[in-house]
């Protein structure tokens, strides 16, 4: 597949038929094409037959098609093409933004339905009708094949990791594991003022789930040019950037609702803050808490994802511990938004509660920590269910028709050596999705590691050291 880049300008290109024949005739060029040629000297002949693909023996095309993006400059982008056409031998080109085959330099349009698949490769298109089922048990059924016959399932595919951007990876396939917004970027037809980041985020994502690939793998680079493919980076760092970017070339403002990021995972969160006050008859071990006669101070504010605490692990172990890996329930961390729990920071106490649960929570399990001298590492396993996580005591005053019932839709994990420094230069990330809404004994989950596409089990979900989740609100028919 053409490589994904944030450069408008560049040339993508396959490599070209070089035994495709010219015809002896030259028929008429469209009006497009004799605006982007209109400096050649040798004016087209009229002809009033199109030539078909079948007499330029096209099928080698699916194989070696060359693809030009039409250049900012007219002159650059006609002299490229003319020189490719006439002296490295390449004839047959496709315009990117129209999907029309033309044999150059002559100008030579080529109609052929069998050159339907080509174009539907570069251009995906997606109707409200071929995306109501995706998130359903029947899509797992729909198998694809490449043209080497290797089957695939359209919106599990491998991600290149171009050098170090295995981090972006993963949050890009769970968020185009995301029913709204993923549906939404499908049936988009970004051709306006759009950002470019955005028109290729949504390309990405009709890629990804192309039922109809050359190829079963995509790559991506669609970090917009902030995050640096050869460096590992942070996966949350990267989720943040990439929603609140995609929210602002959204059209988005501060008010609820007003993208299609807002309207999926935004939530809200109000906080309560008093200053620690030291009681003289207060014992050693004694805790600050808060005092109702004093003055509470508290906010609401609005927020895209979570951020959950983990224990820290013991600092020592006996012969008999050293190989046991503490674990937590998800519940005894999520405590910290339960209205009543206290944090202690910067001379003040804080607790937290959500006002408003959003539609696909996100949360962020806070596993790394800096230091005077290094980042450390916790690598506390956390235990969760997959189905049913009740948010109820993290809300406040939840209404009988909202549903606080979460099931988990993508997992991302990390892995390194052993250790609790932090080791970027051996760390590997992995998602975990759930496929086609899952439920019941039948339900898939899928383990996606750069181009690596695998069927996994359940069990092995919860081995890894979980960074990202994102939790789905169970709807009331479920």
């Amino acid at each position: 597949m053409a490589e994904l880049t944030s450069k408008a300008s560049l040339t993508h290109s396959y490599d070209a038929a070089t035994d495709l024949e010219r015809p002896l005739k030259k028929p008429r060029v469209d009006q497009e094409l004799e605006q982007d040629y209109d400096d050649y000297s040798e004016e087209p002949v009229r002809q009033t037959e199109e030539i078909k693909a079948s007499d330029l023996y096209l099928d080698t095309a699916r194989q070696s098609l060359t693809l030009i993006l039409k250049k900012s400059a007219p002159y650059l982008y006609q002299t490229s093409i003319y020189m490719g056409a006439s002296y490295a031998d390449h004839h047959v080109f496709i315009n990117l933004e129209t999907t029309k085959v033309y044999v150059l330099p002559d100008g030579y349009p080529v109609a052929d339905p069998s050159l339907d698949d080509i174009a539907f490769v570069l251009a995906p298109k997606f109707t409200r009708s071929t995306v109501a089922n995706l998130s359903s048990p029947a899509h797992l059924e729909k198998i694809s094949y490449d043209l080497q016959h290797e089957s695939y399932l359209s919106g599990y595919v491998g991600l290149n990791n171009i050098k170090r951007n295995d981090h972006m990876n993963v949050v890009i396939h769970a968020l185009l594991h995301i029913p709204p917004l993923r549906d939404y970027l499908l049936i988009s037809d970004f051709r306006a003022k759009e950002s470019e980041l955005l028109k290729r985020f949504a390309a990405l994502a009709k890629k990804i789930w192309n039922p109809r690939l050359f190829k079963s793998q995509e790559v991506n680079r669609a970090s917009g040019g902030k995050f640096r493919l050869e460096e590992q980076g942070d996966p949350v760092e990267f989720l943040g950037w990439l929603l609140n970017r995609l929210h602002k070339d959204l059209g988005g403002t501060k008010k609820r609702n007003s993208s299609i990021i807002f309207s999926t995972f935004q939530g809200e969160l109000r906080a309560e803050t008093q200053q620690v006050l030291i009681r003289p008859d207060s014992g050693e071990n004694e805790k600050p808490r808060f005092d109702i006669d004093r003055d509470i101070k508290s906010t609401v504010s609005p927020f895209l994802f979570l951020a959950v605490d983990l224990p820290p692990p013991p600092l020592f172990q006996d012969s008999h511990e050293k190989n046991i890996i503490p674990q937590v329930g998800i519940h005894s961390v999520l405590s910290k938004y339960d209205g009543t729990t206290t944090q202690e920071s910067a001379g003040q106490l804080r607790r937290y509660k959500c006002q408003k649960l959003p539609r696909y929570i996100i949360l962020h399990f806070k596993r790394f920590t800096k230091n005077i001298f290094v980042e450390e590492k916790n690598p506390t396993i956390i235990n969760f269910p997959l189905r049913g996580l009740d948010f109820r005591d993290y809300v406040d005053a939840p209404m009988d028709e909202s549903n606080t019932l979460y099931d988990l839709i993508a997992n991302v994990t990390h892995e390194s050596v052993a250790g609790t420094t932090r080791d970027k230069e051996n760390t590997v990330w992995k998602v975990h999705l759930r496929a086609a809404g899952g439920g019941g004994d039948n339900e898939k989950w899928f383990m996606i590691q750069d181009l690596i596409v695998e069927e996994t089990r359940k069990e092995m979900i919860f081995l890894g050291e979980t960074v990202i989740q994102i939790w789905e609100r169970r709807s009331s028919e479920t």
